[in-house]
């Protein structure tokens, strides 16, 4: 098994993993082909961002397509739905402990979306997913926005209102946490044992409303406040066995600069989020988290095909008052550093090649980072690294074919016997094979 998947990683790199999200109902809204929004779903084009930025309201149709009248009433004849499947089967360098190799999920994830134009400067998208691991259906990431446009010092506008559960949801690129790579990924294998609040804890358990704007087709700015809603808990909300309950509001930045020239593509930003937390309750000692983050993207087509590259640095800072306070820690202030780079190339519309870097680093603590076998860090550091190589064919635009393998440098703090029982930070590597369907 191990020297198969030697073989299958040198492969990935030769040819050189969030959940993928591409709505064929937008496809029918619009009248127009997916790859048109999306190059590899649900990595945007640059007609996919200014979709989103509009609203999602660009529409196709003729009278014959309308019910109602159009001063008051808009709805298409098409149901905005889709339904997107994903199965897929995942192998292990080592057995994970008395369990065997090979999980397979059939599927991993079945999601409804109900999506498109709902009236003429409003429209959203909202999914609701089922997963193998729950054996249960839930709100998923959903996205409403109001937009518009004027002009402003002479030059235009858009602008608009979101309301949605899962900060950086909002965002227009893919280097942000919520759309960015790995597009899918095993539901199998073992989280390090840290990560920043901004980098997907706070996914379907916040709602949020804010503002947004870009102008003059270069500078965009947004800010949101988000409270916890605990998706799932009785309301109202107590706090009891949650994590993350937000001290009044916690608000979410992003400011980005997007420019071309020639045929490059550039973006560069910056996001983050401040956060007071009272961690299983809803008063008492807070923990605070703050995260100054900062990404980019970039593109260059080389004739059909086209070149990409992502890449995103989280700076999270924290005191972890009440958690220290519970003897959760051994001390409050702490600090995490999060990095990921990717790069794929696209041959057409039918296959893609990505290669990808990832790295956590932070200061030791030996009570908030614990031995545990397979979990936990046998020297209270939560240092992950590694790296993900990913190929995928697309026999037409609504069936991908994929095959991604993660490897790990180090996992939790150490390269061997990182928990304490003797498992190693490659014992995790794996290999993930995944068919995505969606129509």
């Amino acid at each position: 098994m191990q020297k198969l998947l030697r073989i299958l990683v040198v492969a990935c790199f030769v040819l050189s993993v969030s959940y993928a999200h591409a709505v064929p109902s937008f496809a029918r809204q619009t009248g127009l082909s997916c790859n048109v929004c999306h190059t590899d779903p649900p990595e945007l084009t640059a007609f996919g961002r200014n979709f989103k930025l509009r609203g999602y309201v660009l529409t196709d149709m003729t009278n014959k397509d309308k019910v109602g009248n159009a001063k008051d009433l808009l709805l298409s004849k098409y149901i905005p739905v889709a339904v997107m499947m994903l199965m897929s089967n995942t192998a292990f360098q080592a057995n994970q402990p008395a369990s065997q190799n090979n999980a397979a999920s059939f599927p991993q994830q079945l999601s409804l979306f109900f999506a498109g134009g709902f009236a003429s400067h409003f429209g959203g998208m909202a999914q609701i997913t089922y997963t193998h691991a729950d054996d249960k259906f839930g709100m998923d990431n959903t996205d409403l926005r109001y937009a518009n446009q004027t002009k402003f010092a002479g030059k235009d506008l858009e602008y608009g209102i979101d309301l949605n559960n899962n900060p950086t949801v909002e965002d227009l690129w893919n280097s942000t946490p919520a759309w960015g790579f790995p597009w899918i990924q095993t539901d199998s294998g073992v989280g390090s044992i840290a990560g920043a609040v901004i980098d997907g804890a706070l996914g379907q358990d916040v709602v949020g409303v804010g503002g947004y704007g870009m102008w003059n087709n270069h500078l965009y700015g947004n800010v949101t406040l988000y409270r916890s809603e605990h998706a799932g808990a009785a309301t109202p909300v107590t706090g009891t066995g949650q994590a993350y309950n937000i001290s009044g509001a916690a608000p979410y930045w992003r400011a980005a600069w997007q420019q071309t020239w020639g045929a490059n593509y550039l973006e560069v930003g910056t996001y983050g989020i401040y956060l007071n937390n009272f961690p299983n309750a809803i008063s008492g000692p807070e923990d605070r988290y703050v995260d100054p983050s900062f990404d980019f993207q970039y593109e260059r087509p080389f004739g059909p095909n086209l070149l990409d590259v992502h890449g995103t640095w989280i700076h999270e800072k924290s005191n972890l008052g009440a958690t220290y306070a519970a003897g959760g820690a051994a001390f409050a202030d702490h600090h995490l550093n999060t990095l990921r780079i990717d790069s794929t190339y696209h041959w057409r519309t039918r296959y893609t090649a990505t290669g990808a870097l990832f790295s956590t680093t932070g200061n030791s603590d030996p009570v908030l980072y614990a031995p545990a076998p397979l979990t936990g860090s046998n020297n209270g550091n939560p240092d992950t690294t590694g790296y993900i190589g990913q190929v995928a064919f697309w026999p037409v635009q609504n069936i991908d074919i994929d095959f991604n393998y993660t490897g790990y440098f180090k996992f939790n703090g150490a390269a061997t016997n990182y928990d304490g029982a003797m498992r190693n930070a490659s014992d995790n590597n794996t290999a993930y094979m995944a068919l995505w369907l969606n129509f």
